[in-house]
């Protein structure tokens, strides 16, 4: 008999039967119905297992008594001899590693990107060399700005970045579910940031801060219009999409450069919470979105997106009326349509949410032969920045655990043939267990067969010129893409929301916060200026 909890009962209620069905899938097991296979993980575990192994120290030890310390007499001191305890409570105090500093909460998988269109007349990238094919992958969602312990369902950017074991080496594609971002300049990151983040000296979060810098710096304004549209609390991560965000040149076999950007768009369509309903899954159940995602792949519910890229030529980027290389802007689609590539499919969950979803390290200067990094100053800076952080958080040689080296995931029973062993003349370090690459040779060049420079590793040249210098793009033409947003893509019912959204936001900041952040949105449009003063008076007046 099928059995669901409150929680999912008041699901059942606020989103309709058809939808909770959709989401909440069933297995059997062994002449078992499991409706929640998420809330069901260690019952199942358990008939999986009906034998259960010997235990045993980390050096493979048998342990004889795991509830009692080695002392001196019954009450007597704890004994140093104590290995079981020792090699325990070592383990335990070591078992976190720093949280990221952003996307610190997520959910992750495996499955594949499975080629089906020729796209070699833009890139030579061997992941997209034969048709059909598939390529391993591993997808992390993640919310931005939230603490490893916010719930799901609050308002918030959501990362979507994924990993792809090409035969040419790591492929990392680190997207968000909105199409622009808040800054252009990487320099300004660690400022929004930090002024999303707690107060230093309170600790709370401090929407004086928020505003003040949003208000401060007006590139931010189309990417806080998306945050605050009905698309800023996706219901899930499986129904939401995956943008690029950054531009990146592909280059084919002729050493011809193309200017692209990359697209996922799911197949399990669009859908969002409500504020009202963010903020009761919250208080029922905040890490809904991981559970939503672990149960749908558990009961056979794959999720999908499609996989297509936008494409630019060097000419048609001179005639373009904004910088190219510009994350706050949008390329539009009826001029630069979406050219589809494959599609990416999940099809199984973790075996141990630590070694995949925590250790996996994403950096968008992991780029394979095919694909080059453009001079976008927003990529620029997160190809440093990317790398640098995860070498703080897991370690100088954190390329070498198993979710992020070029082998894939062997260790969940992954394989994929076409992945190359690494060569190189790195050595020794912190938590090198990969045998270090055994009696080759370690310095280059050399005479005794150590691994080679080869061709296909070369990067095409391009012409850069100007003057050094810091130039301020932060008056760059901050409202007319915003503008199309407002008049031309939202529907009414979809302006009023966002609107109010804003307000509720906006007026816990200072009146002379309030007031600039007013001018900037009053250039975006003056109905939203006017709708929003209106709807700011009657937030105030509260």
């Amino acid at each position: 008999m099928l059995r669901f909890s409150s929680f999912y009962l008041f699901l059942n209620l606020l989103f309709c039967q058809t939808w909770c069905l959709n989401y909440y899938g069933q297995i059997y097991l062994n002449g078992t119905l499991f409706s929640n296979p998420a809330s069901d993980q260690l019952l199942i575990w358990g008939k999986l297992h009906p034998d259960p192994p010997t235990l045993t120290t980390s050096s493979g030890s048998p342990i004889d008594d795991f509830e009692n310390s080695l002392t001196a007499g019954s009450q007597g001191p704890m004994l140093l001899q104590d290995n079981t305890y020792f090699d325990q409570i070592q383990n335990f105090n070591r078992e976190r590693i720093p949280e990221r500093v952003v996307h610190a909460k997520g959910a992750g998988a495996i499955g594949y990107l499975e080629v089906t269109n020729d796209i070699s007349k833009y890139s030579f990238a061997k992941v997209f060399s034969r048709v059909p094919s598939k390529t391993q992958v591993v997808v992390r969602f993640s919310k931005v700005v939230g603490e490893m312990g916010t719930a799901d369902s609050t308002r918030d950017t959501r990362g979507f970045a994924l990993k792809f074991y090409t035969p040419d080496g790591i492929w990392d594609l680190v997207c968000n579910n909105s199409p622009v971002f808040f800054v252009r300049d990487a320099i300004r990151f660690p400022n929004l940031i930090h002024a999303m983040r707690r107060n230093p000296m309170t600790h709370l979060l401090d929407p004086n801060a928020m505003w003040d810098f949003i208000s401060l710096v007006p590139e931010t304004t189309f990417q806080i219009m998306m945050l605050f549209s009905d698309r800023g609390i996706p219901i899930g991560y499986r129904h939401m999409h995956g943008f690029g965000i950054n531009t990146f040149f592909l280059v084919n076999a002729n050493g011809t450069i193309t200017y692209t950007r990359f697209h996922l768009r799911t197949n399990q369509g669009i859908q969002n919470l409500t504020p009202e309903q963010g903020t009761l899954i919250a208080g029922q159940d905040p890490d809904y979105f991981i559970r939503d995602l672990y149960n749908a792949i558990e009961s056979g519910n794959l999720p999908s997106w499609n996989f297509s890229i936008q494409v630019m030529t060097p000419k048609q980027a001179e005639k373009f009326p904004w910088n190219p290389f510009d994350p706050t802007k949008l390329w539009p689609q009826n001029q630069f349509p979406l050219i589809p590539i494959g599609k990416v499919v999940l099809t199984t969950n973790p075996m141990n949410y630590f070694a995949t979803v925590e250790t996996i390290a994403f950096s968008p200067g992991r780029l394979v032969p095919g694909i080059e990094p453009s001079p976008d100053k927003l990529l620029q800076g997160r190809l440093f920045a990317y790398a640098d952080t995860q070498t703080y958080r897991l370690g100088s040689n954190n390329q070498l655990d198993s979710v992020n080296n070029p082998l894939g995931l062997k260790q969940f029973g992954a394989t994929n043939p076409g992945n190359p062993l690494y060569y190189n003349y790195m050595r020794d370090g912190y938590s090198r267990c990969d045998l270090d690459q055994g009696a080759a040779v370690n310095y280059f060049p050399n005479s005794f067969n150590g691994p080679q420079v080869s061709p296909r590793g070369r990067t095409i040249p391009y012409r850069v010129s100007g003057n050094i210098g810091r130039y301020n793009t932060i008056n760059e033409d901050n409202f007319s893409q915003p503008s199309i947003f407002w008049n031309k893509t939202l529907t009414p019912g979809e302006r009023n929301r966002m609107v109010m959204n804003i307000a509720a936001s906006l007026s816990q900041a200072y009146p002379q916060i309030q007031k600039r952040a007013l001018q900037n949105f009053n250039k975006v449009s003056p109905s939203m200026g006017r709708m929003l003063m209106k709807a700011l008076q009657q937030a105030n007046s509260k």
